[in-house]
């Protein structure tokens, strides 16, 4: 697969980094994105240290699995236990096999999202406990462990698109607006790839700073009893990489 990514961290003097993480390992045909939870805050610590030494870990994980495979659940757990930092983030890990066959690892909402004809063809499911709190991966006895994470499994094609997104894209977008955006947009090679995550970062960064629009987490705090307005101000990471089959 040709994969690209772009990263907006929500404005902060102190963690100027943000809380998000990502790494693309484009031969192994393996992405991921990593949310560190920002509650920890309020306790003097930066969840983004967490994320990034998790993602870190497991980008050296995926190169040392074989050729053509990627044991998503190893890699996971084998960064799990190597990652020592204090904090705590979501985990969304995809790959793509040499039999075309796509696996995805999930903890939390962060999450991916396949499209097929610029139309949604699947998406992951949210984990939380409640709203606003997601499942999260992290060395206090209050986090998750990797047992807890959905695997997928789905055939894909060429030129199917994946794209993966910490919840600041996926709190402020609607699918709609992205089946919108690939309608409108030819998405072949490397520098399209880089267009796209560009251009969608922007989307969802420009609606997390509208304080009238209608977001996707809105409607769910509505659907949890809790009325709001407004985007999400958040980090905002997209991958997006395109399927290519020699």
């Amino acid at each position: 697969m040709v994969g690209s990514g772009f990263y907006i961290p929500k404005s902060n003097l102190e963690k100027p980094l943000g809380e998000d993480a990502h790494f693309i390992c484009e031969e192994e045909s393996t992405m991921g994105v990593a949310d560190g939870v920002g509650g920890w805050a309020k306790h003097g610590i930066d969840a983004g240290d967490y994320a990034r030494e998790l993602m870190s870990n497991v980008a050296k994980a995926v190169k040392h699995e074989p050729e053509g495979y990627v044991n998503l659940r190893r890699v996971l757990n084998e960064a799990y236990l190597q990652t020592k930092a204090n904090g705590s983030s979501t985990a969304s890990i995809v790959t793509v096999d040499k039999e075309h066959v796509f696996h995805a690892i999930n903890v939390g909402d962060s999450g991916f999202m396949i499209f097929r004809n610029n139309k949604l063809l699947y998406r992951s499911t949210i984990q939380q406990h409640r709203f606003n709190r997601p499942y999260q991966l992290g060395n206090d006895k209050r986090s998750d462990t990797p047992k807890i994470a959905q695997e997928y499994r789905l055939k894909v094609l060429g030129g199917d698109i994946l794209i993966l997104g910490s919840d600041g894209l996926w709190d402020n977008v609607f699918v709609s607006e992205i089946e919108k955006t690939l309608m409108l947009r030819n998405v072949e090679g490397k520098g399209d790839v880089q267009d796209l995550a560009s251009f969608i970062a922007q989307l969802a960064f420009s609606f997390s700073m509208d304080k009238n629009t209608l977001c996707p987490y809105a409607e769910a705090a509505k659907h949890a009893g809790i009325e709001r307005v407004g985007g999400k101000v958040d980090d905002i990471t997209v991958l997006v990489a395109r399927v290519n089959f020699k």
